[in-house]
């Protein structure tokens, strides 16, 4: 399996992409929705890894800093201005291989799992 090409940011059309080529076994990432645990609830992408809630980032953001550190990252939430600002503290940290999704859940048209 192959470690994504870093991008700094890919939209609704390429994650369905890369989702299908996870499935397949061709791309390895995680796929981490950093909305509110309500808004995931209400419907989330299918393929999300993990729930991380901005709003408790001070209790997740080390330890998945320190456990990804090799791995590729892609923030999702509801439009990408969240993931996007994870994604900024992760590359200022020096995590090399974390990708927004941007325009979130609401540009998306892949499955959604409620």
């Amino acid at each position: 399996m192959q470690r994504l090409l870093t991008k700094e940011r890919i939209d609704s059309q390429e994650l369905e992409t890369l989702l299908e080529a996870r499935k397949e076994g061709k791309v390895d990432f995680l796929l981490i929705d950093v909305r509110e645990e309500h808004e995931y609830d209400a419907g989330h992408l299918e393929g999300v890894d993990m729930l991380k809630p901005t709003s408790i980032f001070s209790q997740w953001g080390q330890v998945l800093f320190t456990e990804a550190k090799e791995q590729t990252i892609i923030f999702t939430c509801r439009t990408g201005s969240r993931s996007g600002q994870v994604q900024d503290v992760f590359r200022d940290n020096g995590h090399t291989g974390v990708i927004n999704h941007t325009g979130g859940i609401v540009s998306y048209n892949g499955k959604i799992e409620r």
